[in-house]
């Protein structure tokens, strides 16, 4: 299995830290377009981190991070289809910055682009 959709298996599995280390053994080796796009998406698992540790300042910060690396590209890029779960981290960035948890149940979800 690729490190990408191990990855998105873990993001989507809620090990948000895991999913960071998985893809940055992807983002260590790339460049360019690849590694800002493969640091949105490490961005957006350590966020989610930070969520489930309670510590909003620290999600929020990673959320505006991630946001600003992933807009730059399509919502397919990268064999991700990441669109519904950036929507999904934008609402859930919003509720955060207003004290609000999020229950696990909400997480935002990345699909695997076939092909």
């Amino acid at each position: 299995m690729q490190a990408i959709e191990a990855g998105i298996e873990l993001f989507n599995s809620h090990h948000f830290w895991h999913a960071h280390e998985k893809w940055e053994e992807l983002w260590l080796k790339a460049s360019g377009d690849e590694k800002t796009f493969l640091q949105g998406l490490i961005q957006l698992a350590a966020a989610y981190h930070h969520v489930q540790r309670g510590t909003f300042r620290g999600a929020i910060r990673l959320f505006d991070a991630a946001f600003a690396k992933l807009d730059a590209f399509p919502p397919r890029y990268g064999g991700v289809d990441r669109a519904d779960a950036v929507d999904t981290a934008r609402r859930h960035r919003t509720r955060v910055a207003a004290g609000e948890k999020i229950d696990a149940g909400e997480y935002a979800k990345l699909t695997l682009v076939a092909g």
